[in-house]
């Protein structure tokens, strides 16, 4: 009996969670390594043509989980005088995916200067996206199935929507102002809230990002590379911000870049909980990068979870010449 009161509780715990979370978008950990994610604004920022992939697997203890895998593409352009950017994101939830959502979006970011080494990049996307909902009583689940003592033994009263497949715009909007070493951004998605509900009317809440950071050199060597073939050692402490549905999470992360090495760690809590410790490494060499990084869970669920596990592959092309040369943001590559 205790065994079957422990398996209730946590199908109940999930539930909850996943009603509590259902309308959220994706969150990533490696911010930067997916910059046009978390702002439009990123567009264009590293100049040269970037090519930037993810793939995320959150919670892969349990039933409910998480895939995830996004890819874009950015570069400035200088008779545009901003950058272009594209970025697909497919995300599949529940038993054998069941819930499943992709996004297709493109963005302009404007780029100007407001001082002598000051920027502001100004941006806007426009998306297309589709959630599609695999209809099988096996894998769904529901609250009328829920038994007190034996967990899901109960058959449902539910009903499939009359569309399992829909499509709707979706509109966001972001800002950044960078120095030399350091940067601030902002950023609104989901601006005209679209419906995704499949019975009724189920409006995405408009999500709120701020993030800020910089750039300390820790050594007072002058050299590009030191005697052992490693870069300057430089420290990159950085705040991320979120907003939605009446939801807010707080990052708090440092790096440490010693080229071709970058190490970093976070902490992401909300405000009355602790949600993970997030580790992650990686290694950059000339037009090529590779991260990996791992959440580790310490909510409710921290011993059901298996955490999070996330890789980035990252490919910047070398830059076209141009007539006068365009300062990138300098800020951290995962």
């Amino acid at each position: 009996m205790k065994k079957y009161n422990k398996i209730t509780l946590l199908l109940l715990l999930l539930v909850l969670g996943m009603q509590g979370v259902k309308a959220q978008d994706v969150g990533f950990s490696q911010f930067y390594a997916n910059p046009l994610y978390l702002n439009p604004a990123f567009a264009g920022s590293k100049v040269a043509p970037r090519i930037s992939l993810t793939y995320r697997a959150q919670w892969p203890g349990l039933v409910s989980a998480f895939t995830t895998v996004s890819g874009s593409y950015d570069q400035y352009i200088p008779d545009l005088h901003g950058g272009i950017g594209a970025i697909i994101i497919s995300d599949r939830q529940g038993d054998h995916g069941i819930l499943g959502t992709t996004s297709l979006g493109a963005m302009y970011s404007f780029r100007f200067k407001i001082h002598e080494d000051i920027f502001v990049n100004l941006a806007l996307q426009a998306s297309i996206v589709n959630t599609n909902l695999s209809w099988d009583l096996n894998n769904l689940r529901f609250g009328d199935q829920i038994d007190a003592n034996n967990g899901f033994v109960n058959q449902t009263s539910a009903t499939a929507p009359d569309q399992t497949s829909i499509f709707y715009p979706d509109f966001a909007a972001g800002g950044m102002v960078y120095g030399p070493a350091w940067y601030v951004g902002v950023a609104a998605h989901h601006l005209n809230q679209p419906s995704q509900g499949f019975y009724s009317e189920d409006p995405v809440p408009i999500k709120f990002s701020a993030n800020a950071g910089g750039l300390i050199n820790i050594s007072e060597e002058r050299r590009r590379q030191s005697s052992l073939g490693l870069g300057q050692p430089v420290i990159s402490p950085n705040f991320i911000y979120q907003y939605q549905g009446g939801f807010h999470y707080f990052n708090y992360g440092l790096y440490l870049d010693w080229m071709p090495f970058l190490v970093g760690v976070w902490y992401r809590n909300g405000i009355e909980n602790s949600d993970a410790f997030i580790f992650m490494v990686g290694v950059q060499q000339d037009h090529f990068k590779i991260g990996y990084s791992y959440d580790a869970t310490v909510s409710q669920l921290a011993n059901s979870t298996a955490g999070s596990h996330e890789i980035t592959i990252g490919i910047l092309l070398p830059a076209p010449e141009q007539k006068h040369k365009i300062k990138a943001i300098r800020c951290p590559s995962f």
